[in-house]
């Protein structure tokens, strides 16, 4: 039983802290009052409903076409529709399966059963990853800039300071299997470029929603505290960042942009139920993709943050 325990544990802690996030969600909407959160939903015009799916599917494709450029360019010799089937299909477990990385290795498994390398395939997630985390970084600061007299009284600035070790951490393990790309600093900007038409896609997003709502506010703020968000998200105590996502994006937009909490909340489970829309197409590829991942759940901690 204890040993059960402690190889469950981390597991364990996940599931916990999924279930206070998303108590903490109902009580929050119970404190703003459902009516109030109901109300903000139909204020929202059928018409941008529309336009922010298809920012979604952009962004969507924005990041197909990154790691398929890393792909290419480490000398992976893979079609593009070979890419995008096997990046839904990750997104889709991302949703799904109780671990972002579990995506990670579906991609990996099924780029292996396509008969690629593994050691090119597993680097290019890995830089995937990184590019995708850099795109933050680099508006991150304005987020903290924008929440500098807010976030050092409350709790979150030290799960949020004691975060920052762990993408360090994974930078230092990824260099190594970098250099293919650092040696291609074209592809790496494109990789990039296609990172910033994911960001901004997602950060026009809500300025749509927050609009729509009577609550503008300021697009290089969204991103700064959109980044924040994201940062907090990856803390793991939560499954796939499940009400630990929400609760920060009420908490930064609502103390920090001054938009009402029920109005935050609303765009918060807006976004990510257009997340969860957005991976639908790699229920698609699912099965082939399971398929290929007999004898590979070892790659999980090759790719972990």
């Amino acid at each position: 039983m204890l040993s059960w325990f402690s190889h469950n544990r981390q597991r364990l802690m996940q599931f916990a802290g999924t279930i206070l996030a998303i108590v903490l969600l109902v009580l929050l909407l119970k404190e703003d009052g459902w009516n109030e959160i109901l109300d903000a939903m139909r204020r929202i015009r059928i018409a941008n409903l529309f336009w922010v799916l298809l920012l979604f599917l952009i962004s969507r494709m924005a990041t197909v076409a990154r790691w398929h450029i890393l792909l290419r360019s480490a000398g992976v010799d893979i079609h593009f529709k070979d890419s995008t089937s096997l990046t839904f299909t990750g997104l889709f477990a991302s949703n799904f399966l109780p671990t972002t990385i579990g995506g990670d290795v579906l991609r990996l498994a099924g780029a292996m059963k396509m008969g690629f390398d593994r050691a090119v395939c597993l680097a290019s997630i890995a830089a995937d990853r990184l590019i995708g985390m850099l795109g933050m970084i680099m508006v991150a600061p304005l987020g903290l800039v924008y929440a500098w007299n807010v976030l050092p009284s409350t709790p979150l600035n030290g799960s949020f300071i004691a975060f920052l070790r762990k993408p360090l951490a994974f930078i230092k393990r990824t260099l190594s299997t970098f250099s293919i790309w650092l040696r291609k600093p074209g592809s790496l900007l494109l990789s990039l470029v296609f990172t910033w038409v994911h960001m901004i896609c997602t950060f026009a997003s809500i300025s749509i929603f927050l609009n729509d709502l009577g609550n503008p506010v300021s697009f290089w703020m969204i991103a700064g505290l959109w980044s924040l968000t994201y940062f907090i998200t990856l803390i793991p105590i939560s499954i796939n960042g499940y009400g630990l996502q929400e609760l920060s994006f009420t908490f930064l937009f609502s103390h920090v942009a001054g938009v009402s909490p029920a109005v935050s909340l609303t765009v918060s489970v807006l976004l990510r139920a257009y997340l969860v829309i957005a991976s639908l197409p790699g229920a698609w590829f699912m099965p082939s993709a399971m398929a290929a991942m007999t004898d590979k759940q070892k790659s999980a901690t090759d790719i972990a943050l």
